[in-house]
């Protein structure tokens, strides 16, 4: 069993610097812990990079916030106000969706400005879309307020749960569940996209996900000034406040277990750094495969790490234009023809099709710091089939790379052959090589009901003491408000230092 305290001077490592290791890191530390946080990149935030080409900036990867509040309590452990330390704004709209015939869907930024749009495009849809939101409130106050930073590693919790999850139908998928509710296939694609930012086919995940409806529309969608990496930056320069400490450019190789615990960190320079306590923001398939090797795993996360089901892959192309487009929206999803048999092809068929779905950030609608004058900058991201999939990327990216331009050129973004400058992209690959992700996934563990809550990797090891796990493997899950509230849960699994009398 796990002590009920440790010394006074209780050292942690976290070993991952995403946002889920950013935030845990501070938890510990308003908590007395020492704490040293360590990542293989040269920056923190994990995924969530900024990358600079020839005056043009990108973030790397999460780049909607929603939740803010969450990231508020961070500094408010500290007495300390997160508007002091970086500005967020609402983009307007939230997302433009736009499809293969050349129709549009504004959502956001109020409810009037969405059922305005769905009563141009769909007005027998109006009271539907109202009875969603009122289930997607209901899911909410259940998966999210209740459940979303309470640990579920015994299965006698799960079982309580029970009553609740066959309440709010979670054995039905987010795609029905939406389905239940609107007609209109357009609204039904713009509104079932959600899984997608979680890793998740809308076909297959659970409908808890439908929650996600529920949370933008009460805490809205929000972008920082100087984009996330600002608000990366921002968490760093609270971190450096506590004093806590941070290692970048640092590859871990091994977790340290002794009798049944863990006791550190060996790193791929040799060098061994001990602690009181571990918690992990890596991928935790990757960590129970190859980081613990003789370690007394459970029989059950042996088995979640050799039979879970990844989400897919993605595709992001980083681009800079020698123009500007005033007209497109800050964030654009742009449908292909196909939707659910695309899905198919991405997650069932592990087949990178010819045609695609895309995610357009131009972040360059809100703030033009992100491109020299006169120019816009553009992140494009594809969800395409993780490493599984056989996919020569070295081939395959340069040719994708070439429809993808070619589409946008077409539809949204005329001009652009012409005007495209400074790009690079990412791929499965990188995403394995970069950040350890198995077979390049894009968020780990996908979303299935039979992959959440007690199903997923629970946030304290399994079989291994005093080893934690927060992040997009873990409960609660991927996405923002996700990964931020997996480590609230740390503060009711992980003992406190011992307090020091005066």
């Amino acid at each position: 069993m796990p002590r009920d305290t440790y010394a006074a001077t209780a050292t942690a490592i976290v070993a991952g610097a995403g946002f889920g290791g950013i935030a845990a890191a501070l938890r510990l530390a308003a908590r007395g812990y020492q704490v040293r946080l360590i990542d293989r990149c040269s920056r923190l935030g994990g995924r969530a990079q900024v990358f600079e080409r020839d005056g043009f900036r990108h973030d790397a990867g999460p780049t909607v916030l929603t939740a803010p509040h969450l990231f508020a309590e961070l500094f408010e452990l500290f007495g300390k106000d997160m508007a002091d330390y970086v500005t967020l704004v609402a983009p307007d709209p939230w997302y433009r969706f736009h499809y293969a015939d050349g129709e549009t869907f504004d959502y956001g930024p109020t409810e009037e400005a969405t059922e305005a749009e769905i009563a141009r495009l769909a007005p027998d849809d109006l009271a539907g879309y109202r009875r969603m939101g009122a289930w997607s409130k209901k899911i909410h106050d259940v998966g999210f307020t209740q459940l979303a930073d309470k640990p579920f590693h015994s299965l006698a919790f799960m079982a309580r749960q029970i009553p609740d999850l066959l309440r709010l139908r979670s054995y039905e998928s987010v795609w029905s569940m939406v389905a239940r509710h609107l007609k209109n296939e357009r609204l039904r694609q713009a509104f079932s996209i959600q899984p997608l930012l979680v890793g998740g086919n809308p076909f297959d995940t659970t409908s808890i996900y439908g929650m996600i409806n529920h949370l933008e529309r009460a805490h809205g969608m929000w972008f920082a000034m100087g984009g996330t990496g600002a608000l990366v930056d921002a968490l760093e320069r609270l971190m450096l406040e506590q004093g806590i400490e941070i290692e970048l450019g640092t590859t871990i190789d091994e977790i340290t277990v002794r009798d049944g615990r863990a006791t550190g960190v060996r790193l791929a320079d040799g060098r061994q750094l001990s602690a009181d306590v571990v918690v992990s923001n890596m991928d935790p398939v990757h960590v129970y495969r190859n980081m613990l090797p003789d370690a007394p795993v459970s029989p059950v996360a042996r088995l979640r790490e050799k039979t879970g089901r990844l989400s897919m892959g993605l595709y992001v192309l980083y681009f800079g234009a020698r123009k500007t487009w005033p007209e497109v929206a800050h964030h654009t999803v742009w449908f292909g023809a196909r939707y659910k048999e695309l899905l198919n092809d991405i997650f069932r068929r592990k087949h990178l099709a010819e045609d695609f779905s895309l995610y357009i950030h131009r972040p360059t609608a809100t703030d033009p710091s992100f491109a020299p004058g006169g120019c816009d900058s553009f992140y494009v991201l594809c969800p395409v089939p993780n490493l599984s999939g056989g996919q020569d990327w070295d081939v395959e990216g340069p040719r994708l790379r070439d429809r993808i331009v070619e589409a946008l050129d077409a539809t949204m973004l005329p001009g652009l052959k012409e005007t495209i400058t400074a790009e690079f992209a990412m791929t499965p690959q990188d995403f394995a090589s970069d950040y350890l992700s198995v077979d390049g996934a894009g968020f780990s563990l996908s979303p299935f009901f039979t992959q959440s809550a007690w199903f997923r990797f629970h946030n304290r090891g399994e079989g291994i003491r005093d080893l934690y796990f927060v992040g997009a493997g873990t409960h609660p899950g991927a996405g923002l408000p996700g990964v931020v509230s997996s480590a609230k849960v740390l503060d009711r699994v992980i003992p406190a230092p011992a307090t020091v009398s005066a």
